[in-house]
């Protein structure tokens, strides 16, 4: 009887699918979930480009198999070419995606495959079948599960991020997005092209693009399926004059922020700088790191330990030390005022607490130094196991004792790279036209990718094209 109760009407196959939440259920998890996303990346900060993907996203949401429930369409401040969906009707692009796009078609399609997966409701369907990512970031790619299950704060509310979805399920959400952007009006065969650059800049970088080709089908019979689907859809549609929108849209990235942005911090031979906060503290040399508007996460390749660096709330360091400890559910072991570059600071070693009934597992021990800075009180924790403790504590004491005031200028006035959008004054190839642009020779190809285009192709006068200043 269970079983029956849980399955649903798939509204995009009229098929009966496993799903063990209501629709009111999973609308409810996308609200719980969207402050956990936008606390994480932040959103990028420009209205305009807000404003456009809303639109075509409300657009595109009305002709959905799924137009019955609330959308809500935003770019987060990531440079990560990544577009995710959660259950309940939420869509996020990162700035970094948005960069990538060459037209309003591309970016189309991917929103009508990000739809898709809602509108079939793939993300109620994966978290039914328990294959929910646990945090992406470093903590779902670096540490052990040991380890992760203390050092979980950028984890708690963000699984739904990261789900890994079926071969079966990205052709479907492909399928949607030629379908959706078609009847929008968009030539979905530019989709297809979209894909090649996303697989260049894989195989560029040697990088996995989270989200879209993880699982995915083979880029190249992705790339063919993509546009039979949209020729099919033209004929279906009489699509004589699909849209495409190339200059319309560039003109939308002029300015756009390219990369990681050194205004949120920046790191520069294993030292991580913070301009707007005006800190700076040496990382473990040949540690991992990942920085985010909500914390800074370090760890070793091995995953053995993980060291992170987040604001506390609290008027005194004491305050601030009981809300943690409880917080994340530690055992003091030991505690002083210690100085740290002449700034106040508690440090702090403290043990997981072993919950009643829960499974014998590795003692996790950490090293906790809250330091007063500037009106804000920085937590910089080393989380590991109590038996590696001893060897990894001197790498996590080196970081926190070297926590200082950043004052060199060159670092405080740290702008980021942007997308500047230029006018090809003559007919030539996109190499020479990069090269007049002064483009180094080391990022002609990274230039090419982000213009969806090969060196050798010939531009005409008059065609935009993007390069990067500041």
């Amino acid at each position: 009887m269970l079983l029956f109760n849980s399955c649903a009407t798939n509204p995009v196959t009229g098929k009966r699918d496993l799903i063990l939440m209501s629709e009111a259920q999973e609308v409810a998890l996308g609200q719980q979930s969207d402050p956990a996303v936008v606390a994480q990346f932040g959103l990028y900060q420009d209205p305009a480009l807000q404003r456009f993907i809303e639109n075509k996203g409300q657009a595109m949401a009305a002709i959905s198999h799924r137009s019955n429930i609330e959308y809500h369409f935003k770019i987060v401040d990531s440079p990560v070419i990544n577009a995710f969906a959660v259950p309940g009707g939420y869509v996020y692009f990162t700035r970094g995606i948005m960069a990538h796009f060459n037209n309003e078609a591309q970016f189309a399609g991917v929103l009508g495959h990000e739809i898709g997966h809602i509108a079939a409701r793939h993300s109620a369907q994966q978290q039914a079948k328990s294959t929910l990512a646990q945090g992406g970031l470093i903590l779902g790619t670096i540490l052990s599960p040991t380890v992760a299950q203390a050092g979980n704060s950028a984890a708690q509310g963000l699984q739904l991020l990261f789900l890994k979805f079926g071969r079966d399920d990205e052709r479907e959400s492909d399928r949607l997005g030629v379908e959706y952007s078609s009847k929008i009006g968009y030539d979905a065969e530019e989709m297809a092209d979209f894909f090649v650059t996303l697989q260049r800049q894989q195989e560029k970088g040697g990088e996995a693009i989270p989200g879209f080709l993880s699982t995915h089908p083979n880029p190249a019979d992705r790339f063919e399926t993509v546009n039979k689907l949209a020729f099919e859809w033209k004929q279906k549609l009489n699509l004589t004059n699909a849209q495409v929108e190339r200059n319309s849209y560039l003109k939308r990235i002029d300015g756009l922020v390219y990369g990681e942005d050194p205004r949120q911090g920046f790191v520069e031979n294993y030292t991580f700088y913070h301009p707007e906060l005006k800190f700076k503290f040496p990382i473990p040399n040949g540690w991992d790191y990942m920085n985010s508007p909500q914390q800074f996460q370090m760890a070793p390749k091995d995953g053995s330990a993980m060291l992170s660096l987040t604001l506390v709330p609290g008027e005194t360091l004491e305050a601030a030390a009981q809300q943690l400890l409880q917080g994340y559910n530690l055992q003091p072991v030991e505690s002083k005022s210690v100085t740290v570059n002449s700034l106040p600071a508690l440090a702090i070693i403290a043990d997981l607490k072993q919950q009643q009934g829960q499974q014998q597992q590795q003692e996790i021990r950490t090293l906790i130094y809250l330091i007063k800075y500037n009106g804000n009180i920085y937590n910089l924790m080393g989380v590991t196991t109590t038996a590696n403790f001893n060897s990894v504590a001197p790498q996590f004491s080196s970081t926190m004792q070297n926590f200082s005031t950043l004052t060199e200028a060159e670092k405080l006035n740290r702008q980021p790279e942007r997308i500047q959008i230029k006018t090809v004054a003559q007919s030539s190839s996109l190499l020479q036209v990069l090269q007049s642009y002064k483009v180094p020779e080391a990022r002609l190809e990274e230039l090419a990718i982000l213009n969806g285009m090969q060196l050798s192709d010939r531009i005409d006068k008059g065609t935009m094209i993007k390069v990067i200043g500041k």
